[in-house]
């Protein structure tokens, strides 16, 4: 349990940077960094839950991150150079969250506790 919570955790908080980096300073969309930096801000909703362990954050946080993949995916396909890479690490980030959430949601389950 405390493995994924960390690996959740971790894939999280690199989540938020690799944002935030991306599009500030590695491979912004406009130079000098675009607004598009603001996409790290609904990270920060789930940030608290997960790092305290809170299993309902832990249920609904992977549909958060979806978002994520799905931009990675499409960015990774559609552009070149250091951003496609930027988005295959987003997709790779965003993969470990949403499995090390969805089973720590589920192996915390009261009735998988109890048993």
């Amino acid at each position: 349990m405390k493995t994924l919570q960390t690996l959740a955790s971790a894939s999280l908080i690199a989540l938020i940077f690799l944002c935030l980096a991306w599009e500030l300073w590695l491979a912004p969309i406009r130079p000098g960094g675009s607004s598009l930096a603001f996409k790290a801000l609904p990270l920060l909703f789930p940030l608290m839950g997960i790092l305290k362990g809170r299993r309902y954050t832990y249920q609904w946080a992977p549909m958060l991150i979806l978002a994520y993949f799905t931009e990675g995916v499409v960015r990774a396909w559609s552009d070149t150079g250091l951003s496609a890479w930027l988005a295959g690490v987003e997709v790779l980030l965003s993969v470990v969250f949403f499995f090390a959430a969805i089973y720590y949601a589920k192996l915390s389950a009261p009735s998988r506790r109890a048993g």
